[in-house]
């Protein structure tokens, strides 16, 4: 079993656990004291602990000594346009499942939904509790990080790497930077020239994933998990 906390409060000792996390252990794993459970602060740190007591409202924890987890290279880092509906949660959850360790999402030009200014925090809140719920269900002790950009400025902010470019039409295959790769991908539309335009100029490689046009939702997804299947990460 695994839950997660506020980093500030993964330290050796009690830990008292409520809201969320205590209704997954209590209710949904039906724990028991004396059961283990794995503690993580979805930022690289995670404690062995034992359930020392649940009562209706909160479990108390026993914790070991945290431990910083390993990195695994490459850093995956996806630039997501704005999906419809649905399937923009589905997207998110499906990369963490396959490996991505950063999401930036981006209102793309040709994007069938919009998000408002005064709607974003809200929005991006959603998606945070969906990669985490994602990031339990999968395994994973760490949490991707999560921001929304305007494409100029999530380009700008990009270190060096590998940079590649989601393109149906294209031949390519995916390579790789033993560091850090960076792949875009575009809206249910398709990318905008003038996107593409920017992409190109900024370095990135055009690269296809196969003979069929994918979804906007799946077609990120499938990009990470080749790049973890390469690298064999």
């Amino acid at each position: 079993m695994r839950i997660f906390v506020d980093p500030a409060r993964l330290a050796e000792g009690e830990l008292e656990v409520t809201g969320d996390e205590h209704h997954y252990l209590a209710r949904v794993r039906r724990a028991r004291v004396g059961d283990a459970v794995e503690v993580v602060d979805g930022a690289g740190r995670r404690a062995a602990a034992t359930i020392a007591r649940i009562t209706e409202g909160e479990t108390t924890l026993v914790l070991a000594a945290p431990e910083q987890i390993a990195a695994r290279p490459p850093h995956v880092r996806a630039l997501v346009p704005l999906i419809k509906g649905d399937r923009m949660d589905a997207c998110l959850e499906k990369l963490v499942e396959v490996g991505v360790d950063e999401i930036v999402v981006w209102p793309a030009a040709r994007s069938v939904v919009r998000l408002p200014t005064e709607k974003r925090d809200a929005r991006l809140a959603r998606y945070r509790a969906a990669l985490v719920a994602a990031a339990r269900q999968s395994g994973r002790a760490q949490v991707p990080a999560l921001a929304f950009a305007e494409l100029a400025a999530a380009i700008a902010a990009l270190p060096a790497g590998a940079r590649l470019v989601l393109d149906p039409a294209c031949d390519g295959e995916p390579v790789t930077d033993p560091a850090d790769v960076t792949i875009a991908s575009g809206p249910e539309g398709g990318f905008a020239a003038a996107e593409l335009e920017q992409l190109a100029a900024a370095g990135f490689t055009p690269v296809g994933l196969g003979p069929r046009v994918l979804r906007a939702d799946t077609a990120p997804v499938v990009g990470v998990a080749l790049v973890r299947a390469l690298t064999r990460s």
